[in-house]
């Protein structure tokens, strides 16, 4: 029983290590967390297989833990999966708002898509997302900019 206990020791041991090193390639956190369960296996393994080195194993395997959060967190942002996923550009200088739109306050233009209340509509030969103030309006139908406010252009139907 005590050479059983030993061999799922290594086995729950090396397979929640190579687990756990594989989410650095795979995240999610599924593999991850299959991983800590079974370092907490070999946890509960290591107190059967060794009695009087059950602290020592358990700290020993802690330690591991710590250690492989630390190198997941300083790797993956370097695998080229994990770049995909991280912002590679300071976004200090975005602008929230499209510039230019301002300027179309009383300018007309034409529906591109029937306005239903929302559609695109050619203002000064620019295309543009625009919303009309809850009227439906057609597709080809003249209309002019009411109000603009930040990426919000409010159209009405021309008179």
């Amino acid at each position: 029983m005590l050479e059983l206990s030993i061999q799922l020791f290594y086995i729950f041991l090396v397979t929640g290590v190579l687990l756990v090193g594989a989410e650095l390639f795979v995240p999610g956190g599924v593999v991850g967390a299959a991983g800590g369960l079974c370092l907490l296996i070999a946890i509960v393994m290591g107190f059967k297989a060794y009695p009087e080195h059950g602290n020592l194993i358990a700290i020993g395997i802690m330690c591991l833990g710590i250690a492989s959060i630390i190198a997941w967190m300083n790797v993956f942002p370097r695998t080229k999966f994990g770049q995909k996923l991280m912002i590679s550009r300071e976004l200090s200088d975005s602008k929230g708002s499209e510039d230019g739109l301002d300027e179309l306050v009383g300018k007309q233009g034409i529906a591109c898509s029937p306005l239903r209340p929302g559609g695109y509509a050619n203002i000064e030969g620019r295309r543009v997302d625009v919303i009309t103030r809850g009227e439906m309006l057609d597709d080809n139908q003249a209309i002019y900019v009411v109000e603009v406010e930040g990426n919000r252009v409010v159209v009405a139907e021309q008179s």
